[in-house]
């Protein structure tokens, strides 16, 4: 990955036409975007850090398409990534995210009354952080012979430091020294260690993949072709919980992954327990002096455009062996605002009817709607999984558009 523009620079002595992309058998949302014209007009610019559109581009010139999800095609490399390549950008995410404009003000269930303002904040800033899950409705009855487990996610990005797919050694170093020294003076049942991946005995290492927590190497062609895999695995780690119900993934796609998660189909209570420790963490980072990027349009700024807005993606996994081979499955879930990804991840397919359903959205809704859209549409899901059990016809129960 280039760190200046002196790549860029050279480049120039080639036409516009002589180094457009071939991307004539793609298909994500940056190949249905990008014309050669827009092209000519941006790939001499370059964010403040030195990001260029060939790197904003470079994932999705490389994977052509995905057989389980539509793929967005490009990544940010720094906050500034999203001005300096808006009329890229802006496009992207009106087609990823449901049609939202670019003069469209992105909603979040944040209360400010608890806010606390640094003096090293600026009158412009406008990051809140007080999460309230009071209006979540239902999301403690799924029922646990179906939703296997339960779990909620988002990522932070720190405003100055540059994400995963451009930041340098130090930068990355820079992160995680911050976070690891916050987490570590968390308290109560969010008391925990962080595991520093080079660190790690293979003991620590085995038990965290047992759990299900420890994220390994980028395998993912999306995330290595993002550049997201250099000097792996320097400066990356998990931190979890006593518990292990409350982990923080560092310098992975994200600068900080913050997920709850548990056994069985309790989405109220995951969702509480994420909602504290998040606002924990956001609060101990501005103590630091550390402001969050954000902004009134897009929300939490992360290194996917897909992340926008909330970052948030609620998830279960759920059984669903006979509703997954109807013939109005994928109906179902476009209706209802969801997705569906294998258990192992966005690379895996579904096992014996077992999938990972989530939140399509994460911009333009807050997080209590995203929470509440799985929660409904799990219960409606499952329902009709247990009608088809026996026999009877699901056509009563299908949904309107949400």
């Amino acid at each position: 990955m280039s760190f200046g523009n002196a790549h860029n620079s050279l480049k120039m002595k080639y036409t516009s036409e002589q180094e457009f992309p071939d991307l004539s058998k793609h298909n994500n949302h940056m190949s249905k975007v990008l014309t050669p014209a827009m092209y000519e007009q941006l790939r001499s610019k370059q964010t403040p850090s030195g990001f260029t559109l060939d790197d904003v581009i470079q994932t999705g010139v490389d994977n052509p398409g995905h057989p389980f999800i539509m793929t967005v095609g490009c990544v940010a490399g720094d906050e500034e990534t999203y001005e300096v390549f808006k009329e890229l950008l802006d496009p992207v995410i009106q087609d990823r995210h449901g049609g939202y404009k670019p003069t469209d003000k992105h909603k979040t269930d944040l209360n400010p009354a608890n806010l606390k303002v640094l003096p090293q904040y600026k009158p412009t800033d406008k990051h809140k952080t007080d999460l309230n899950p009071a209006n979540l409705k239902g999301g403690d009855d799924l029922d646990p012979d179906y939703v296997l487990s339960s779990r909620v996610r988002t990522g932070r990005s720190i405003r100055g430091i540059s994400l995963p797919p451009h930041c340098s050694r130090g930068e990355r170093r820079a992160v995680e020294k911050l976070s690891s020294e916050a987490l570590a003076t968390l308290s109560g049942d969010l008391k925990g260690k962080y595991y520093a991946l080079k660190d790690m005995t293979e003991a620590e290492q085995q038990q965290l993949i047992d759990d299900h927590f420890l994220f390994d190497k980028p395998v993912s062609p999306l995330l290595l072709a993002a550049g997201m895999g250099r000097d792996w695995p320097d400066a990356r780690g998990i931190w979890h919980n006593d518990n292990k119900t409350f982990l923080v993934w560092v310098n992975e796609e994200d600068h900080l992954r913050v997920i709850s998660m548990e056994k069985g189909g309790d989405m109220k209570a995951v969702f509480n327990r994420f909602c504290t420790g998040l606002t924990k963490i956001e609060n101990l980072l501005k103590e630091r002096g550390h402001a969050l990027m954000w902004n009134d349009h897009l929300g939490y700024v992360l290194t996917c455009p897909s992340n926008l807005g909330t970052g948030l993606r609620a998830g279960v996994h759920v059984k669903l062996p006979n509703l997954s081979k109807h013939d109005t499955f994928e109906e179902i879930l476009k209706r209802l605002r969801l997705q569906k990804r294998g258990t192992g991840g966005v690379d895996t397919a579904a096992v014996g009817g077992t999938f990972d359903i989530s939140n399509a959205d994460r911009l333009g809704f807050s997080e209590v709607e995203l929470v509440q859209m799985v929660v409904d549409g799990l219960k409606l899901m499952v329902e009709m999984e247990k009608k088809l059990e026996k026999g009877q016809s699901i056509d009563d129960l299908m949904p309107a558009q949400k």
